[in-house]
């Protein structure tokens, strides 16, 4: 296994808003991650559902964590709290 893989997977949109915020946190904090676009259809989604349990987008996956998640504002929370200042400025 490569060590230069990085730990993060985003599941995402092309011009998806929700997608975005959640690519400028992780680039907010510098964090390399992989990117992984999926069906535009809601129903062809499987990658996503087989990951998360849910076929919606943004969706990670954290290998050094073990964190799996959607919906992009707990996704930026869990961003915040785990690699930012927990989210104060």
């Amino acid at each position: 296994m490569s060590t230069d893989e990085p730990s993060i997977t985003l599941y995402r949109l092309q011009a998806c808003p929700y997608c975005e915020r959640v690519v400028r946190t992780l680039e907010q904090y510098n964090l390399t991650y992989r990117s992984r676009f999926v069906e535009p259809m809601h129903s062809d989604r499987n990658v996503v559902k087989r990951i998360s349990g849910k076929r919606s987008v943004p969706a990670i996956v954290d290998t050094d964590t073990g964190v799996t998640m959607s919906e992009s504002g707990n996704i930026v929370t869990y961003l915040d709290r785990t690699y930012g200042n927990g989210g104060e400025n």
